[in-house]
């Protein structure tokens, strides 16, 4: 089952249930893969590209619950905590920071940087190792504070 078959299934059941919220970020989700396919003028998209939609629409609502905690709007932040709650439901399990710090470490020792100057090579290396394992706000940090010391 695809991830937008499972989608869609969820989009029934929230419905029968009357979840607005959940309802409300099932179809985001559903709508962003639809774009997509349009975009692209394919039948079907690969599970790479649902999974980096999923991670992008996550993005959004951390992006927005950080803004709006900071502006005291708890109104809205609850409402992007829940739509992030449901959105996180469909992305892949993500690694702990101890498991990224190990990699990263790994990364560093393989490219053989040995300063701030050669963030650029580790975070592209880490990246690509790392790629919807790990958040890239995460790593970066993580790879400036081994980097720096």
């Amino acid at each position: 089952m695809t991830l937008e078959e499972k989608i869609n299934a969820q989009i029934k059941e929230a419905m029968k249930a009357r979840a607005q919220t959940r309802l409300r970020s099932l179809r985001a989700i559903k709508s962003a893969i639809l774009l997509e396919k349009t975009k692209e003028g394919a039948a079907e998209i690969a599970e790479e590209v649902e999974i980096r939609i999923v991670q992008k629409l996550a993005k959004q609502r951390r992006e927005s619950l950080e803004v709006y905690e900071q502006q005291g709007r708890e109104d809205l932040a609850t409402d992007e905590r829940q739509e992030l709650e449901v959105i996180s439901e469909f992305l892949p399990e993500q690694m702990g920071e101890e498991e990224v710090r190990k990699r990263i470490s790994a990364v560093v020792e393989k490219v053989g940087a040995s300063g701030p100057q050669d963030m650029g090579k580790v975070m592209g290396a880490a990246m690509g190792e790392l790629k919807g394992k790990a958040d890239g706000k995460l790593i970066s940090t993580i790879v400036k504070e081994i980097l720096a010391s």
